[in-house]
């Protein structure tokens, strides 16, 4: 019988028992070639200093649809005001939107401040190395989940990102379009270092990121999304909003429009999803970002 892999990609689809590649000198041509340009070339990142489970969840929630240069800066003062799961699961959530500015795509430090009350209520404040307990987390996708698994617990998950998309393409699919995870994802577990499995993604990583630089092969993946433009979008007017009554706290329709003065049709829609999406209270009387409301039910936070 063949031996079976699970398919595990970045987006919660059902995970689909597929065969597993064996290890062909081509397998082992890019592995030495992924570890050759880590040798000499590796990045340098601040979460690659920690195997602390927290300090690795905080790093991928602020990596999912950022870009590594503008998470590191984020990502050590977000550690540096927030140091553990307890004190990010207590903060006032105005204070972890003001910390989190810059980042862009704000739902997701609403989703990490409630993972993190949800590991300081269900797992005694220590975030979990079991698959389906992160996957419960709010926020956690199978491809965060899989990472965390490899990054923090150095755990062999097989998983893929555009990245990973990137090497994989490159090598074996040169000539091809419309490349499906399916399709890689046997090359992936084939290729993986089981005795090192943090490293190896890392290395991975790198070496996808430096191919993309002169052969984008993750173009040719049958999942690649070009991003939406940001300039002049309803994303950047959300962001403007929020920056706002997080500086200068609650304000009427009309002060927004003062200080806003290229105030357009995306700023109205802008404060519709702001607030169906939990990112501000309030009406045309006065906004405001949300109240601090659901970590009153949580333990008390003791330090020292």
């Amino acid at each position: 019988m063949p031996v079976h892999s699970q398919t595990v990609s970045a987006s919660k689809h059902t995970i689909t028992p597929i065969p597993v590649t064996k290890k062909t000198p081509a397998i082992e041509s890019l592995q030495d070639a992924v570890y050759a340009h880590f040798e000499a070339h590796g990045r340098d990142f601040p979460w690659r200093h920690t195997s602390d489970p927290y300090h690795i969840l905080v790093s991928e929630v602020m990596l999912q649809q950022t870009q590594t240069a503008r998470v590191a800066p984020k990502y050590t003062e977000f550690i540096t005001v927030f140091p553990d799961v307890a004190t990010l699961a207590h903060a006032p959530v105005a204070d972890v939107l003001r910390v989190w500015q810059g980042l862009g795509y704000n739902r997701r430090a609403l989703a990490l401040r409630r993972a993190a009350q949800q590991i300081v209520a269900l797992h005694d404040g220590r975030v979990p190395e079991n698959r389906n307990e992160l996957l419960a987390l709010p926020g956690i996708g199978t491809y965060s989940a899989s990472a965390i698994r490899a990054f923090a617990f150095n755990l062999p998950d097989p998983f893929i990102e555009t990245n990973i998309r990137a090497a994989f393409i490159h090598h074996f699919f040169p000539d091809r379009n419309d490349v499906t995870d399916r399709e890689l994802m046997p090359l992936v577990e084939a290729a993986m270092d089981g005795n090192n499995p943090c490293r190896w993604y890392q290395a991975l990583m790198d070496y996808g990121a430096a191919l993309k630089e002169s052969d984008n092969a993750a173009r040719r993946s049958a999942h690649h999304r070009p991003q939406s433009r940001f300039a002049g979008s309803r994303r950047e007017a959300r962001g403007i909003i929020l920056r706002l009554l997080l500086t200068h706290g609650p304000l009427s329709l009309q002060e927004l429009k003062t200080h806003i003065t290229e105030w357009d049709g995306r700023f109205e829609e802008a404060l519709g999803t702001l607030q169906k999406d939990d990112l501000l209270n309030g009406d045309s009387e006065g906004f405001f970002p949300p109240a601090d409301v659901s970590s009153r039910s949580l333990p008390p936070h003791v330090t020292g």
